[in-house]
């Protein structure tokens, strides 16, 4: 088989899966008439939602030069956060080259650099793609520029530096050797990748290997691990055993199912060869980083340790008034079930029972990646509290060390000082600073994570919702002492009943309310925020007093409220503290005190404050 096997690189909203659609449809891959959604590699609803990929996918187009012979190639469309870079990182062990893939305005971000640093290391050499040339804001020259200048900082080989370059628009579908190319199709991108990647140049007579790169579940085959066979041939139902990084034997068994990638298909296969992409079915407990091998084979590939939690949350089971009324998943036991079944599929998250045994800790790689989890689960039916992030400490040689991340924030020159102070409040340090055109500076900062959380709101506001911000794990470093957190206390609801528009009105002098007329509260819910340090308790239920006195003045159905302030997921996990929850049902999500009832909570403060 003519083959290539090539990842496409890029940020967050650059272009990637779009591109892809392209390439499916150029190539033949969908038929002319068929009917294909939009961003067709997008294929989890919250992908679509958030329009960025989460998933690592694999996936492959058939491309037949003018009087040449058809050519496989296989492609990875790899998620572009750095919550989801452990992925991003598996992927370049089984590809053979990369499309980098930049915005022709923003130019390379954080997670472009994250990501080709690690593809320079694998000594892959990339294709650079400058997308979006129909912006009307496009510089291309200047993009040009700065990829050089970043593949220079990163070390990157002659070789590596003399790369090819095209100028494309993925959702225009075509692409060119010109900046000004305005028309025609990717047909020079197809000639590209085939020139320039070379064929995988593997032995398929040797002994057969494969390294376990991403894990799936079926509903009816079980775990799905991909991955690229590095030597050999692999047949259906071929006794095979899977080994770990230092050479234990994890299981033995047989492959009873081999696919192959067709388009967006996983078509079974009878055999493949040494340099494709599969997916092999047939074990219970192997999983990534594991070698699959025949019986014979005791030495395991080389595999990339995957990388460490940085943050951890506790869920547990929702016990406010309300619950069981919108979720049909309330009990501990599947609660956790779902959880081992999460971690089992996503190696980048560590599930563990809490010290009190009633709550469970899911710790991730960033706030956004947990974000997720917990969508997914909610749109499960599942009713959970979630608790407020927190980072994971480690010992290091000189003490106690915290996560720190690379922060860049691209932001109009008149909010830039705003954004410093507040950033110094937070313990970072500003490692660059320049201005970015348009009247944008952009700030690159050092922080550490813990002094992150809950800032992404607050940021926005600052900056009227102009601000970008990109946040990379940088490394493990000194302990920076105590951040300052939440300066604002909360409105509690006293009582448990439906909002009224008569106490709501009273209550908008006293700060930013969470809620509107007629919702649901509960004694201990959280209804709003302080415009004062400390928590207050509130009556939201109190209606207006009847008297035999005719009114002079509106009446309750004149009342104007602001607009309450609704919190997304991760805004509402973002904005608590450690005395606080976030009830998260199919159809809510409420902030509340994790002790419900004032006493209690007086008692817990006491204690807090005696420890």
């Amino acid at each position: 088989m003519n083959l290539r096997n090539v990842a496409i690189i890029a940020h967050v909203d650059h272009g990637k899966t779009t591109l892809v659609d392209q390439l499916f449809r150029q190539s033949g891959t969908f038929r002319d008439n068929q009917r294909v959604e939009e961003r067709a590699m997008d294929s989890n609803d919250l992908e679509k939602e958030r329009g960025i990929t989460i998933l690592a996918k694999c996936t492959s187009v058939e491309w037949t030069p003018p009087g040449g012979e058809t050519i496989h190639i296989n492609i990875v469309d790899t998620p572009g956060h750095a919550d989801f870079g452990a992925e991003v990182e598996r992927i370049l062990s089984m590809v053979d080259g990369v499309i980098l893939l930049v915005d022709a305005a923003e130019g390379p971000m954080p997670q472009t650099k994250f990501v080709t640093g690690k593809a320079l290391a694998l000594g892959l050499k990339p294709i650079v793609v400058v997308n979006k040339i129909d912006r009307p804001d496009a510089r291309p020259a200047e993009v040009l520029d700065e990829v050089f200048e970043l593949f220079l900082n990163l070390e990157a080989s002659d070789e590596q530096l003399d790369f090819p370059v095209l100028y494309a628009s993925g959702r225009a579908g075509y692409a060119g050797k010109e900046d000004t190319v305005r028309d025609g199709d990717l047909t020079p991108m197809f000639e590209t990748i085939v020139s320039h990647v070379p064929a995988p140049g593997l032995d398929p007579k040797a002994e057969f290997k494969m390294l376990a790169t991403l894990l799936d579940r079926d509903a009816f085959l079980g775990r799905i691990l991909t991955g690229r066979i590095e030597s050999g041939t692999l047949t259906t139902n071929m006794p095979i055993k899977a080994i770990d990084v230092d050479g234990n034997v994890v299981e033995e068994g047989r492959a009873t199912k081999v696919f192959a990638f067709r388009g967006l298909e996983r078509v079974p296969v009878e055999s493949a060869e040494a340099g494709e992409i599969v997916a092999i079915a047939g074990l219970i407990k192997a999983t990534v980083s594991n070698t699959f091998a025949e019986p014979s084979v005791t030495e395991p590939l080389h595999a990339r340790p995957i990388d460490p939690p940085t943050l951890a949350m506790s869920f547990s089971v929702n016990d406010s008034p309300y619950a069981g009324r919108d979720g049909d998943k309330v009990q501990s036991r599947v609660i956790r079930e779902r959880l081992e079944r999460e971690a089992e599929g996503n190696v980048a998250i560590r599930v563990s029972v809490a010290a009190d045994n009633d709550s469970y800790e899911v710790a991730g790689r960033g706030e956004l990646q947990l974000g997720v989890v917990i969508e997914t689960l909610r749109r499960e039916g599942f009713e959970l509290s979630i608790s407020r992030p927190r980072v994971l400490f480690r010992d290091g040689p000189n003490g106690r060390e915290e996560p720190y991340e690379t922060v860049v924030i691209d932001v109009d020159d008149e909010f830039s000082g705003t954004v410093i102070d507040k950033m110094a409040v937070r313990k970072a340090e500003m490692t660059d600073m320049r201005p970015s055109g348009g009247g944008k500076t952009r700030l690159t900062f050092s922080a550490p994570s813990r002094g992150l959380i809950g800032y992404h709101g607050e940021f926005l506001s600052d900056t009227r919702g102009t601000g970008i911000m990109n946040r990379l794990f940088e490394k493990y470093g000194p302990y920076k002492g105590q951040i300052t957190g939440r300066q604002n206390g909360v409105l509690i609801s006293m009582e448990k009943g439906k909002a009224v528009a008569y106490a709501l009105n009273a209550l908008e002098d006293r700060g930013i309310l969470f809620i509107s007329p007629g919702d649901d509260l509960y004694e201990g819910m959280v209804i709003g925020e302080n415009a004062k340090i400390h928590d207050l308790e509130v009556n939201p239920l109190k209606s207006k007093q009847l008297t035999n006195f005719r009114a002079s003045g509106p009446k309750d159905e004149g009342i104007r409220l602001t607009p309450p302030r609704r919190m997304t997921l991760e805004q509402a996990i973002a904005y608590i503290q450690d005395d606080e929850l976030v009830e998260v049902t199919p159809k809510v999500i409420r902030i509340r005190k994790r002790f419900l009832d004032p006493h209690e909570r007086k008692r817990n403060a006491r204690k807090m404050e005696a420890a």
